[in-house]
């Protein structure tokens, strides 16, 4: 049940991509909301994205999916045969 490096790095990439989705909204603060904005902007527009501190937290929270993922594969608990058959597909 060896899982080669570039299937790691493919299933990695996809569950950051997902957990940067998820990051995206927490901590953004509309113009409309601080009652700023430059006219001509959208009011829905951020202030301030911190996008630096996001792709941080999206690492941190995609490093940790991947390391119980990986686990589980590894226990036995992601095999194809067992997923199949959780849901009700012939193996």
């Amino acid at each position: 049940m060896a899982i080669q490096i570039s299937t790691a790095i493919a299933i990695y990439f996809v569950i950051w991509w997902v957990a940067l989705f998820l990051t995206l909204p927490f901590g953004v603060r509309s113009q409309h909301e601080d009652g700023v904005g430059a006219p001509g902007t959208d009011p829905g527009a951020p202030i301030l994205t911190r996008m630096r501190s996001k792709l941080i937290w999206t690492t941190i929270i995609s490093a940790v999916i991947y390391g119980i993922a990986m686990v589980a594969y590894h226990a036995g608990y992601l095999s194809i045969e067992r997923l199949s058959r959780l849901m009700g597909m012939p193996f």
